[in-house]
């Protein structure tokens, strides 16, 4: 089974951190650094599941999610957005354009956990 993951954000550190408590459940992290970036590596790896940062230079989280559920091959990859935008348009535009799921920065990991569990419920390693 895929248990490849997507995480596209342009901190570094979310990345070390993210990553490295995601890959203790079992996912092979991918990272991109921008939107565009994340666009090319999910056409090409078609990964299980997908976090996208809001705000990412070149092209934004917001944009990419549209681009990924125009594209047929990903209209179930759940995809979960990171954003330090926490208000409400902000949440309702990313789920009415997609969004499986959105989680609102600063998150603790165990909360990232727990929405990754609801969006794959049979784990990575299934």
């Amino acid at each position: 089974m895929n248990n490849t993951l997507l995480l596209a954000d342009d901190d570094p550190l979310l990345h070390r951190v993210v990553g490295f408590k995601l890959a203790q459940h079992g996912w092979q992290i991918v990272s991109a650094y921008d939107g565009a970036e994340a666009l090319r590596l999910a056409r090409e790896l078609r990964p299980r599941l997908i976090i996208l940062d809001g705000m990412m230079p070149v092209m934004d989280g917001f944009s990419t999610l549209r681009e990924l559920r125009h594209d047929p091959t990903f209209e179930t990859t759940p995809v979960l957005m990171l954003s330090a935008r926490n208000r409400e348009a902000d949440v309702v535009g990313a789920l009415d354009e997609g969004a499986n799921d959105y989680l609102t920065k600063p998150f603790s990991p165990a909360e990232l956990l727990a929405r990754v569990a609801r969006l794959v419920p049979e784990g990575a390693v299934a």
